[in-house]
């Protein structure tokens, strides 16, 4: 949704030049903030009618954020203080703020609820975080599961300051380790739609045909003769509607647990003039096979449909991935990003992420999967940009998707009906696997301005054929009928995957999450494309020596390969009575906000294969949330064993196991012999450490 209000201050920001910046700390990264001059947001108690809400002196209601249970307001600059102060007066208003820009992140409106998460350092007391909380008069309101001593408090009506301006100050509090207030930022999809329209599931299987080759479809029909999918295994897939009337998601225990988050009941139905994504993208993953209309990936499996509010604070991020664990999914689906340029996930959405990726499935782990999205753009890195529509995007732009990057993931990427890379597609290291989609120019969505396309603009013809899946049924959808097939972006190549990684598990309930990434990217088709992006000129179809390449990540996701090896694994056992333990105490310096880091070796010289592990690390460090650590195994599998959520802390002495980290799952079954290593990376600058200490331990035998 767009405001399309435009203040005539700086081109492109609605932003004063010597407007207050504040400091947004944010999954141990500092961004900075600016208040725009025309925007405020209120929360009432619920005594306001709506006619009133319309009628405040000065101000313009524009709409609700109803997961915050804010209404936004604009305003001429010079009245903007006046109107907010006469409105904190009002003993009928909970809540007024300031609504803020991300310096650098242009055309991206944040929204700050009441909310703020702390994490306190492992030595702060009860006692103590309540004084705290008192002193910025903050209401506890509940724990983070999964990070230790972290809270999240309500911001209370006595306050005499906003959330942003409360946690610049608990940041330089000693028992603090990081203090975020929850934003909220709209929720793009990552879709793109294309006119051309073709009447078959090319991407499935196809024997070549017009703008067809061979091998660019998943292979699916062979992995159809092993499984088509079982109830048992549900993919949840967020989104922002689901038609469920729809011929293709009917049949006995299809559709389990639907849930609307946005009007919070168990309805996820589109709105009278929506158009629904989520129909499009459940169709791809696992339309019914019926005998009419069309056929998902795994037609066998269930579908948890969950509407999402649109927007994207911790709470939505929270309820989305809490509800699809609680209530069974073992495929999360999600086509969609931030309509941001530059977005790090926060504490919790990190933690939700990560509690659904470990605990979901009851502790194998829930397959997660993001769209790349669809901008052309670096999922974390820098562009020179130019020539965009009123320079909204100008000059050195550091680009970052917070949900792509996300450790626990697998992020997928888009390629064409000739196997090429998709115009659209967004690329980095962080590109798990991709799948088939249509082909159209790049571009993104932004709050201020709408949907424009990336620059500099494409003047080659895009070829590629569309994606025909699930519509809403008649003519409210994207097109007439039942289906479209215009449909596209990453957000069809998503559900793909999401389809793919469920006749996985169906062949082989017991894998971890973590393996059925492996699986999907040990088992990918290593598809090239040896031309230069047409639009920004660079290369990045062909793989390096750990067979990764920045447009494909580890290939295009092949079912029946991916389902063989499924199998294979389900027919191997291990119990391990022994042990190899190897620790090295050489103190290593830590280099200061470098991105290669260092690694300490340890050898195992005997040839046996893991059965189990765990890992003890013994780190200093003024500031451990600048820090990732990695084991990287004797075939350069890299398992990321900590995250940067250690905020102040300066002592790490943790062990790791396949119990408290089920990620070190994908590395039974390799052979041990060789050189690991431990990789520290520090991500930002000033603060300095050393790794004093690391064991590993090794089981086997039977």
């Amino acid at each position: 949704m767009s405001d399309n209000i435009n203040s005539g201050n700086v081109p492109g920001t609605n932003v004063s030049n010597n407007s207050q910046a504040l400091t947004l700390q944010r999954g141990g990264e500092e961004l900075m903030l600016e208040k725009t001059l025309y925007r405020f947001t209120i929360r009432t108690n619920g005594n306001i009618s709506r006619e009133k809400l319309s009628q405040i002196p000065g101000a313009v209601w524009r709409r609700s954020i109803p997961q915050a249970k804010l209404e936004l307001y604009t305003v001429s600059p010079d009245q903007l203080n006046t109107v907010m102060s006469q409105l904190r007066a009002d003993e009928n208003i909970a809540f007024v703020s300031h609504v803020y820009t991300l310096e650098n992140n242009p055309g991206t409106f944040v929204y700050l609820s009441d909310q703020i998460t702390i994490q306190f350092a492992t030595w702060v007391d009860n006692t103590k975080i309540n004084v705290i909380a008192n002193t910025f008069d903050l209401v506890q309101d509940q724990a983070v599961e999964g990070v230790p001593n972290t809270f999240v408090f309500l911001v209370s009506k006595q306050a005499t300051q906003n959330p942003v301006k409360i946690t610049n100050q608990l940041q330089i509090l000693p028992e603090v380790l990081a203090a975020e207030p929850n934003i909220i930022i709209q929720q793009e999809p990552h879709y793109r739609p294309q006119d051309s329209l073709y009447s078959q599931q090319w991407y499935l299987n196809h024997n070549s045909g017009n703008q067809l080759v061979a091998g660019s479809h998943i292979s699916v029909e062979q992995a159809w003769d092993i499984t088509r999918g079982v109830r048992s295994i549900v993919v949840a897939v967020v989104d922002d509607s689901f038609d469920l009337r729809h011929p293709d998601f009917q049949g006995n225990g299809k559709v389990i647990a639907p849930r609307d988050l946005k009007e919070n009941d168990f309805l996820p139905l589109p709105g009278e003039k929506e158009t629904s994504h989520g129909t499009a993208c459940a169709g791809l993953a696992v339309a019914e096979e019926n005998g009419s209309g069309i056929v998902g990936v795994a037609p066998g499996c269930a579908m948890m449909p969950i509407r999402t509010t649109g927007f994207l604070d911790d709470k939505s991020i929270e309820d989305a991935f809490n509800w699809a664990v609680e209530k069974g999914a073992s495929v999360i689906s999600c086509s969609w990003g931030a309509s941001a340029v530059y977005f790090p996930l926060s504490i919790r959405q990190k933690a939700a992420i990560s509690r659904a990726a470990t605990n979901g499935r009851k502790g194998k782990g829930c397959v997660i999967i993001f769209a790349a999205g669809n901008a052309n753009r670096p999922l974390n890195g820098s562009v020179n940009e130019q020539n965009w529509p009123k320079n909204i995007v100008q000059g050195r732009t550091n680009w970052l998707s917070g949900f792509a990057v996300h450790p626990d993931v697998i992020t997928v990427s888009a390629s064409t009906s000739l196997n090429k890379k998709a115009a659209y597609s967004n690329w980095g290291d962080n590109i798990s696997v991709c799948a088939p989609s249509n082909n159209a120019p790049p571009g993104m969505w932004f709050q201020e301005t709408g949907y424009v396309y990336t620059q500099p603009a494409i003047v080659s013809a895009l070829v590629g054929v569309g994606m025909l899946t699930t519509d809403q049924i008649g003519g409210a959808g994207y097109d007439a009928g039942n289906f479209t097939n215009n449909f596209g972006g990453t957000s069809s190549a998503t559900p793909i995957v999401a389809g793919v990684a469920a006749l996985v598990l169906s062949a082989n309930p017991d894998l971890t999450a973590q393996q059925v990434k492996r699986i999907l990217q040990d088992t990918a088709d290593k598809i090239v494309d040896n031309n230069p992006d047409p639009q920004l000129g660079v290369r990045g179809g062909t793989y390096n020596s750990n067979g990764h390449s920045q447009w494909f990540g580890y290939g295009k996701v092949n079912a029946a390969k991916a389902v063989r090896v499924a199998q294979q694994m389900g027919t191997v056992t291990k119990i391990t009575n022994k042990q190899i333990q190897v620790k090295t105490s050489q103190v290593v310096s830590i280099p200061d906000n470098n991105k290669v880091g260092i690694k300490s070796a340890i050898t195992i010289d005997e040839a046996i294969n893991v059965g189990d592990i765990q890992v003890t690390v013994n780190i200093s460090h003024d500031f451990l949330g600048d820090l990732e650590v990695y084991l990287i195994a004797p075939n350069n599998q890299r398992i990321l064993l900590q995250s940067r959520t250690l905020g102040r802390r300066n002592q790490l002495q943790n062990t790791y196991t396949m119990r408290s980290h089920p990620v070190l799952k994908q590395l039974l079954y390799l052979p041990a012999k060789g050189k690991w290593q431990l990789q520290v990376i520090d991500f930002a600058v000033l603060d300095m450490g050393k790794l004093n200490s690391w064991e590993l331990v090794i089981g086997y035998g039977k």
